[in-house]
């Protein structure tokens, strides 16, 4: 056999065997789905022009036709009357997912089921509840202090179902649930100080089934957020772990820095900085201060990172809609 012509074959060879390789690599890696629609409408928080202001957090996410309701608010009536101020429709709406036990975060949903169960059974009728949410939160005085125990029941007599996740799962495509996130850092964005009847006894409570929406798109993740208890920077590094080399596009919710020394935020937003941020509605728990010293040290235009407000928005491709007192 001439020599050129070995060399040739063993060429081929080589090249087949390397591109089996890359394919077996590629295989290996997840290729993810990316949504190509994505609003985020804020339905509950301190801030407002338009309907009512509360010490509480809602959203409603809207992408690829599917609509989720991101908690429900603290006052039982404050979303509905929010949601008709705004001429949101929520009777459509199956799936709620509820990012912890917080009344603030809670109290709406007993109220949203019943009303628009009468235009829509199935509206509002599977809740997404990470694991540990309905752990026993005892009182100085022995009374229960988790409100999702007493829910519970009242809302499976609706006919609703919950859903509790230990781990992360993708709700429709694009669209990822993180469960319950490991705390990496010690980020500790908490503020209640009582104890919770966990698997290993009377604990800490430091909310173990904190959750929160991820959303993969061309431009980089979407992050909708109760109050990041489990730690902003923790659930990104959780998420990334998911999306390899995924930038952070917009971070939307709260993420409980009110109480925050300057150098814990300092640190916040350099992490932030890291996962390349570009966009920033901090809502409810967030604090105001909080915004600004944030949107400075990423060195963000006014119109990318925004105090939340009842009715702002936020639109992939447009950017942040934040109303009257927050532009």
């Amino acid at each position: 056999m001439p020599k050129i012509y070995v060399r040739l074959v063993s060429t081929w060879v080589v090249l087949v065997s390397l591109t089996a390789l890359c394919a077996a690599q590629t295989a290996d890696r997840p290729v993810h789905a990316q949504v190509k629609t994505l609003k985020v409408t804020v339905l509950s928080t301190m801030l407002a022009d338009r309907g009512i202001g509360e010490w509480g957090f809602a959203a409603l996410v809207e992408s690829d036709g599917h609509r989720i309701l991101v908690d429900t608010g603290a006052r039982p009536e404050t979303v509905l009357s929010n949601a008709r101020e705004l001429d949101v429709d929520l009777s459509d709406v199956k799936e709620v997912i509820l990012t912890h036990n917080h009344d603030d975060h809670v109290g709406g949903l007993m109220t949203l089921r019943r009303e628009y169960m009468k235009k829509n059974p199935s509206a509002l009728s599977i809740a997404h509840v990470g694991k540990g949410i309905f752990y026993s939160r005892p009182d100085a005085d022995g009374k229960e202090g988790n409100p999702m125990v007493g829910l519970r029941q009242e809302y499976e007599g609706t006919g609703g179902k919950f859903i509790e996740h230990d781990q992360a799962v993708e709700l429709f495509p694009g669209a990822w649930l993180t469960g319950p996130v490991p705390r990496t850092y010690p980020e500790h964005n908490w503020s209640v100080k009582g104890k919770v009847k966990a698997p290993e006894g009377l604990v800490e409570d430091t909310i173990p089934e904190d959750q929160s929406l991820i959303l993969n798109t061309a431009n980089g993740l979407v992050m909708v957020t109760g109050c990041g208890h489990a730690g902003v920077i923790n659930i990104l590094t959780f998420a990334e772990k998911q999306f390899p080399n995924t930038p952070v596009y917009a971070v939307v919710g709260g993420v409980h820095l009110f109480p925050a020394t300057d150098q814990q935020i300092d640190w916040t937003a350099d992490k932030l900085k890291n996962f390349g941020l570009s966009y920033f509605v901090g809502a409810h728990c967030t604090g105001i201060e909080s915004v600004y010293q944030i949107r400075q040290r990423l060195g963000l235009p006014r119109k990318s990172a925004v105090v939340g407000a009842v009715g702002a928005t936020f639109v992939l491709g447009e950017g942040i809609h934040p109303g009257l007192l927050a532009q």
